[in-house]
């Protein structure tokens, strides 16, 4: 069956978006994350269906697979780097220097050998040769002073000794590198909403300035005990290379209801206080009423009945956010809205249920064009972007979930970007109007 278009939501005039047809990248995949190699190669690391190698170190449940494309997403091939051992895990953030290597950094971040207050211990593997081949891992060393290691179990109510690396590394033009992080400082106690022994979580950043084999603690992005229902954690870092912001960094996060942004103007030494991002009013998770009746009389989440017993349950939540710059300086967003957290699975066919991408032309003041992906359909939520030639992005999502009651895959799509007028111009938006 042909799967429709991305669904305009809200239209900008200066803002054209074409899309190719859909194709899927890997059968079985959930939740991809991609990476950028030399002209045209495209990386791509995904969950299977499959759980992970014994291991001495921590982990992933799932086994993780990594896919290339050396024709800019056309055509994406299973690259087995280590053939029975778990990949690298590129949920860490991935960083492609001038010239050419490639590094990538594992999400965890575990208690240093010997159990050093304040001390972590990282990997990092590289390539050299367009990600044909991957070196490593090398040991990296964190100082975290005031970290916690032990302050949470996961999401299942499992241990879960370490912090996380999350998506981004990005280059200073000193050459320094910055690399977002989400944890527990002493004293991060306050449970999640959905389960006691998770704590919510706060959003940091570490600088190295030996490429990437000593980190330090730079500062604290965003933490607020009583935002959200997970706090503060899955960053993304973009910096800007243009325009009247140029060198902002710009950070994006989840908090298990709203997508929250700070802001920082000196490199990562300061930020602007966490505020909800501003969507111009298209998509509001709290809107309750628009599908409370979807969901009356069901109970979910440990039998509590979702829409008298727990109504907090019926509340959206934004997921995993993407964030680039694109060459000619648009700013691209990839969300996943889930409408609602927990009961989107059971029931995924509300429309605002899906994967969207926001435009911005004023860096982030306003996002005036947002299309959707996927709606009513189950999916995880997880998106990636990317840029492969000017004004062409690789869009990745996954379609299906856990259970494979329905199948799960990884597609993606071409978008072409066409633009019909200036950007930086006007902080105020251009949108006109809303779409639905």
């Amino acid at each position: 069956m042909k799967e429709p278009m991305p669904a305009l939501w809200r239209r900008d005039p200066r803002l054209v978006v074409s899309s190719g047809e859909e194709t899927i990248v890997a059968e079985g995949g959930l939740q991809p994350f991609l990476a950028k190699g030399g002209p045209g190669t495209l990386v791509m690391q995904c969950q299977l269906p499959a759980p992970s190698y014994p291991s001495q170190r921590m982990v992933s449940h799932h086994l993780h697979g990594t896919f290339v494309s050396r024709d800019g997403g056309e055509r994406w091939e299973r690259q087995l780097y280590r053939p029975g051992e778990n990949e690298a895990h590129m949920e860490g953030g991935s960083l492609l220097l001038q010239d050419g290597t490639a590094i990538v950094l594992d999400t965890y971040v575990t208690p240093a050998q010997g159990g050093a207050a304040g001390f972590g211990a990282g990997q990092m593997w590289e390539t050299r040769d367009d990600w044909r081949t991957l070196q490593g891992p090398y040991d990296v060393d964190f100082a975290l002073p005031g970290i916690d290691f032990h302050a949470s179990k996961d999401d299942g109510g499992r241990p879960h000794e370490a912090v996380r690396l999350h998506r981004s590394i990005v280059e200073l033009p000193n050459g320094d590198w910055l690399a977002t992080l989400y944890g527990w400082m002493q004293g991060d106690d306050t449970p999640s909403a959905y389960i006691a022994s998770m704590k919510k979580t706060r959003c940091m950043l570490v600088r190295s300035t030996d490429r990437g084999r000593h980190w330090t603690y730079l500062s604290t992005i965003a933490v607020d005990p009583a935002v959200g229902t997970e706090g503060f954690d899955e960053p993304v870092l973009a910096r800007l290379s243009q325009g009247p912001l140029r060198g902002r960094l710009i950070c994006h996060m989840r908090t298990g209801r709203e997508l929250y942004e700070a802001v920082s103007d000196d490199d990562g030494e300061t930020w602007s206080a966490p505020v909800p991002v501003d969507w111009g009013g298209v998509i509001d998770i709290r809107r309750t009423d628009l599908w409370a009746g979807q969901f009356a009389g069901m109970t979910t989440f440990r039998f509590r009945h979702i829409d008298h017993e727990y109504p907090l349950l019926l509340e959206g939540a934004v997921v995993d956010p993407d964030l680039l710059e694109l060459r000619s300086g648009l700013l691209v967003s990839a969300i996943g809205v889930r409408i609602p957290e927990k009961g989107c699975w059971e029931k995924p066919e509300h429309p605002w249920n899906g994967s969207f991408l926001a435009f911005s032309f004023d860096q982030g003041a306003n996002w005036s064009h947002i299309v959707q992906m996927t709606s009513g359909e189950l999916t995880t939520h997880y998106i990636a972007v990317a840029e492969t030639e000017p004004d062409t992005l690789v869009v990745l999502y996954d379609r299906g979930d856990w259970s494979g009651v329905q199948g799960r895959r990884i597609c993606g799509r071409k978008l072409r970007l066409e633009y019909a007028g200036p950007l930086f111009a006007d902080r105020g938006g251009s949108a006109d109007g809303d779409i639905r």
